[in-house]
């Protein structure tokens, strides 16, 4: 009898970058990112919330000033970056769409696509900056992958979280700027609850805008759907590191023999 090889599980290369972005210099931002990633090999790489534009905006106006759309510099940069790496990269700016204007996340592709995400939960005083997000939850497929996109504040719904994982993602990207020391830990449990990779990053450093500042958390890391943290970043690291996943691990949603975390939901129970 011959008997058939098991297929090998596909591993995938994963990176964080934690970086200190220079406040609305976006042509700095993209330099310091093609330093760090434009001569790695990766499949996927996430980067923080509005990492081309810096994030302590004083108002609206001032975040105007450096928003752009599909035809701002950032899109044909990151696309070519995309190209150059071979990989997938998840990053963060400031949307102009028409009068609107969004914290929002884009997945580019090395064929050229675009998807956009724009921030559901605005923290503090992003709600005076930014518009609220549009879009939804979304689950994006790319060359067999299914990659969900949240933005920072957003861990703090477990319904964000959730909604990708009832969508079938497998990892969940998710950049942030973190001020807030509990983040980091709550998306333990998040990829725990749902069975997911998820990839923080987050910024480093303190940003002054000459009225406020914010010190961020830095501690980017990667945890896998057991909850282990995989790849981890300490307060001030500067770096863009990958490990190895293996994101059908994702599709396995069992406990034990008897509970599975999606199917033993009790939905009609959880209405208030």
């Amino acid at each position: 009898m011959v008997h058939k090889k098991a297929d090998t599980p596909r591993k995938i290369t994963a990176g964080i970058l934690q970086f200190r972005p220079v406040f609305k210099d976006i042509d700095a931002n993209l330099k310091a990112i093609k330093k760090y990633l434009g001569r790695r090999k990766f499949d996927l790489a996430v980067l923080p919330e509005l990492a081309t534009t810096g994030y302590n905006f004083t108002d609206r106006n001032d975040a105007w000033e450096v928003a752009e759309n599909k035809k701002g510099q950032s899109f044909g940069f990151f696309e070519e970056l995309s190209v150059k790496t071979g990989g997938a990269i998840v990053w963060g700016m400031a949307e102009r769409a028409g009068k609107k204007l969004y914290n929002s996340a884009v997945l580019t592709t090395p064929e050229g696509d675009h998807h956009i995400y724009r921030k559901t939960h605005l923290f503090f005083r992003e709600s005076e900056i930014f518009d609220p997000g549009n879009t939804g939850f979304k689950v994006f497929k790319w060359r067999g992958l299914r990659l969900g996109v949240m933005i920072c504040f957003d861990w703090i719904f477990p319904e964000s979280a959730r909604t990708l994982a009832l969508k079938k993602a497998q990892i969940i990207c998710h950049p942030s700027n973190l001020v807030m020391r509990f983040c980091q830990d709550a998306m333990v449990t998040r990829s725990i609850e749902n069975g997911v990779f998820c990839m923080t990053s987050n910024r480093i450093g303190t940003e002054n805008n000459g009225i406020s500042s914010l010190t961020f958390t830095g501690r980017s890391q990667i945890t896998d759907t057991k909850g282990n943290r995989i790849l981890s970043f300490n307060r001030s690291d500067k770096s863009f590191r990958v490990v190895k996943l293996q994101p059908e691990l994702s599709d396995t949603k069992k406990v034990n023999s008897y509970n599975n975390i999606i199917t033993d939901r009790r939905v009609g129970y959880y209405k208030a």
